[in-house]
């Protein structure tokens, strides 16, 4: 179970980085601002993975 949700959430993760590649891309950022961005979505991303990994586990037991 834990390596399909290791897939899915690479697969997720690429998604939405590529998403902010071309939003900033498209807003013309200055590096140190696309950092900042590329930081937050990431760590915003990764908290929603890792919950709903918990919750399809409390589901499963």
């Amino acid at each position: 179970m834990i390596i399909i949700f290791l897939f899915y959430a690479f697969i997720i993760l690429f998604i939405f980085n590529t998403l902010a590649d071309k939003f900033c891309t498209k807003l013309e950022m200055n590096a140190a601002k696309q950092a900042r961005v590329f930081r937050v979505i990431n760590i915003m991303m990764l908290i929603l993975l890792v919950s709903s990994y918990i919750k399809v586990l409390n589901v499963m037991i």
